[in-house]
């Protein structure tokens, strides 16, 4: 009886099989790495204006009016007492709210990455007529790929 010799190891078409589907998966894994940690790092800019909004809601309830406040973090949380971190200076030029309209802008985005770089994040007030009730709604240069839901 002859007895056939076993395989031992892959042949080259199995390792370039494998080889293969290795990069396909990294080819699609890598750029959605990559959006989710541009939308990691714009979160703390998000949070930061998401806290003045909650500031304005409590000012304007109060007060029937927006506030004038001056054009930075730290003016912001004197006027509110929100508690925007100064952190979030790292990300942002500039964070103004419009004492006419309520607006918070948070320009000059930066060190999140590069087609959020350079854009404008805004947070718009709707108030409604007969509740008083305020609605937030996310705009902005900022790619809408990027901006919060809600």
């Amino acid at each position: 009886m002859l007895r056939k010799r076993g395989q031992k190891g892959f042949t080259l078409i199995e390792l370039l099989i494998v080889i293969a589907i290795i990069g396909i998966l990294a080819a699609i894994a890598v750029p959605m790495y990559q959006a989710q940690t541009l939308k990691a790092r714009l979160t703390e800019v998000t949070n930061a204006i998401s806290n003045v909004s909650s500031g304005l809601t409590a000012f304007r309830n109060e007060t029937g009016f927006w506030p004038a406040t001056a054009s930075s973090v730290s003016a912001i949380n004197n006027t509110l007492g929100v508690g925007v971190s100064t952190a979030v200076a790292s990300r942002v030029t500039d964070m103004t709210v419009n004492a006419v309209t309520g607006v918070i802008t948070a320009s000059g985005i930066k060190n999140v990455g590069s087609p959020v770089d350079g854009t404008t994040l805004t947070m718009t007030p709707t108030t409604d007529a007969t509740t008083r009730g305020i609605t937030w709604s996310w705009g902005g240069t900022c790619p809408t790929a990027y901006l919060p839901r809600r």
